[in-house]
Order: structure tokens, then C-alpha cells, then sequence
């Protein structure tokens, strides 16, 4: 091979690493520029509310509420009975979802709920990555949504709005107990073998702590009276989609 032949080989070479590098510098950079143009948003990751979400899911179950906070395969779900809900749904690893309404305080007017109302529509997914576009079916709880952050694995993001978007008074991380575990209490309350005497605190938070993995004799320490396996199924339910 001559000197000159060889040259060109290595130039060749050398523009074709070249030009992945700034197409794999440019994608890098879309993505980055997509980020800096959501908002940060203070929860804690999935893993911090399974156990809760779980712990709940048992009890009401357990009383023969179960279609109200339930897991399947792909999503977990909560609706408080009175047309608010949230579902956290698993699009991939660190890929996930937390969309929900509620009926009087969200203000965000997101697709069809902007023509229907007759509101500006509120971009839900401006400056989101293409993943978030998937798994937003309203049903089983709702017809709309307003709200929907995205968690890649490190931080919950949204959209940029200044309008309330309904996650804080669906009352989600409460229904976690992780702001206290008053809700949880007043669902056990009147379990028929308490005869009145609620359960201790100790015996809720073990609930709660066991992420998932409720026992029947755990569950049976709160719920007395009540379809024990029912619950211990539904809080297994929970274990299916590593978080």
C-alpha cells in the first residue's frame, strides 16, 4: 500500500469518528437542553412509596374496597373515592410515570380537557422527552389529566406552568403514609375484631415498613375480622415492578 493510499484511509477514518462524535455530542445536548427546561419536583422516588401505597391496598382490600388503590403488572393506582386519583405507571428501567387529577384543583387543562372546558390547554409535556407521551389513558378513574412528572432514575421533573396542577390535594403521599399515617388509621378503624380499639401505631407503621411484604399475622394485628388473604395478596401485588 503506498504512503499516499494510507493517508487517506486514516483521514477517512478519522472524519467518520469525527462525525459520530458530534452526533452522539449533539444528542447529548438536545437532551440536556429538554431537561434544563422542565422543573425539579420534591417527591420521593417510587421506591419510597410502595410501602405505604402497598400497606393501604391491604387494608382496603382486605374490607372488600380493593378496586379503589390496587397494583397490576404496569401501574399502581390510587382514587380517593371521590373522583381524584394518581397512577404511578412503568414505562422502563427509571423510566416512570406519575399522572392524576383532581376534580376541583386541578387547573391545568391538558388535550381534549382544553376543547371540552373551553380553556387554554396547559403543555403537560413541553420540553419532556418523547417517553412521557406514553401510558396517558385517563381510565379506569378519570377522563382527564392534570398532572403527569416523569422519574429517569434520579429526580421527578414536569413541565414548566404556574398554574396548580391538583398533585398535592389528591393527598397521594398521605395515602402513602408518608406524611403521617392518619388515613391509614381511620380505614381500620372499625375492623370488626377491634371492637372498638384501634390498632397501635407500632402495628401500622410495620405495615407500612414492610414494603410489600405483608404478612398475614402483620395484617391480622390491624384488621381483625376482615379477609386477611385478600390483603396480603393485594399488597404482594406491589412486589412485581422493581423500583
Amino acid at each position: 500500500m503506498s504512503r499516499r493510499i494510507f493517508v487517506k484511509i486514516a483521514l477517512a477514518a478519522l472524519a467518520s469518528t469525527l462525525m459520530r462524535s458530534g452526533a452522539n455530542a449533539q444528542g447529548t445536548n438536545t437532551a440536556e437542553r429538554a431537561s434544563m427546561s422542565l422543573v425539579d419536583v420534591d417527591l420521593p422516588p417510587p421506591s419510597a412509596m410502595r410501602g405505604g401505597w402497598a400497606a393501604l391496598a391491604a387494608v382496603l382490600a382486605a374490607r372488600g374496597w380493593g378496586r379503589d388503590v390496587y397494583a397490576e403488572p404496569n401501574q399502581w393506582l390510587y382514587h380517593d373515592g371521590g373522583g381524584n386519583w394518581a397512577s404511578l405507571r412503568f414505562v422502563e428501567s427509571n423510566k416512570i410515570l406519575l399522572v392524576g387529577h383532581d376534580r376541583e384543583y386541578s387547573e391545568t387543562y391538558f388535550r381534549k380537557a382544553a376543547e371540552y372546558f373551553g380553556e387554554e390547554e396547559t403543555d403537560l409535556l413541553k420540553g419532556a422527552p418523547d417517553w412521557w407521551g406514553s401510558k396517558l389513558d385517563p381510565r379506569p378513574f378519570g377522563e382527564w389529566i392534570g398532572f403527569v412528572y416523569g422519574w429517569d432514575g434520579r429526580r421527578w421533573q414536569r413541565a414548566e406552568y404556574d398554574v396548580q396542577d391538583g398533585f398535592e390535594q389528591v393527598g397521594l403521599l398521605k395515602a402513602c403514609s408518608l406524611t403521617n399515617i392518619e388515613l391509614l388509621k381511620e380505614y381500620v378503624a372499625d375492623a370488626p375484631g377491634l371492637c372498638g380499639m384501634p390498632p397501635s401505631d407500632e402495628a401500622l407503621r410495620a405495615l407500612v415498613s414492610a414494603d410489600a411484604q405483608i404478612t398475614p399475622e402483620m395484617l391480622q394485628r390491624v384488621i381483625p375480622g376482615w379477609d386477611v388473604e385478600a390483603g396480603v395478596a393485594a399488597a404482594r401485588k406491589f412486589l412485581e415492578m422493581r423500583v
